[in-house]
């Protein structure tokens, strides 16, 4: 598969495996992945939650580790990325408040680059207004985000993603192994066309 260069989206308490997994996991397959975070510069850390299924009737949450961001928000030129990814967490709930992230989110969505969104992510699709009509999934209780933005939401098994073209998207960390298999098939073959 061509090398890509992609661009993942951080804050303050992402998800600790819904970044910590795609940014090693992407490296290992030879891609590069740019990790940035609004008001942060290459070398900053973003604090990570880890989201845990525990019987109750949300997820838990506790303390995860610190990520080093290894791109400066402010120095990125999207039309120079292949992809975006998406983790979730708490992040998206804020990051959406900021209109240059928004914007990039449309950028990837206008040049239907892959985008690949996790979890809470698709809150960050729906508030940039690029998900009308379109299929996908995300963590239940965004169900209703993804509905009045005018997408579809698809309920699947907690380990199952969703593709609808250039989208691909997924429930949480557990979905890893099939979310990430269905964003290189994507990314794979949108550098084949």
């Amino acid at each position: 598969m061509k090398h890509a260069k992609l661009l993942l989206l951080a804050g303050d308490f992402v998800e600790d495996y819904e970044i910590m997994v795609p940014f090693h996991a992407l490296q290992m397959v030879g891609h590069s992945v740019h990790a940035v975070c609004p008001g942060k510069k290459k070398g900053d850390q973003v604090r990570t939650a880890i989201h845990d299924f525990e019987g109750d009737q949300t997820y838990t949450e506790k303390r995860g580790h610190n990520f080093t961001l290894n791109a400066a928000f402010d120095e990125i030129d999207p039309s120079h990325y292949d992809g975006l990814i998406i983790p979730g967490g708490r992040a998206p709930e804020y990051l959406r408040l900021n209109p240059k992230v928004l914007d990039l989110i449309r950028h990837f969505a206008k040049a239907n680059k892959p985008i690949a969104a996790l979890c809470h992510g698709p809150q960050l699709l729906a508030a940039a207004g690029v998900i009308k009509g379109r299929k996908l999934n995300a963590y239940p209780a965004c169900a209703p985000e993804v509905e009045l933005a005018g997408g579809t939401y698809v309920s699947v098994d907690m380990t199952d993603a969703v593709v609808d073209g250039n989208l691909v998207t997924g429930p949480a960390w557990p979905a890893h192994p099939v979310w990430l298999a269905r964003f290189l098939k994507v990314l794979e073959s949108r550098a084949a066309a």
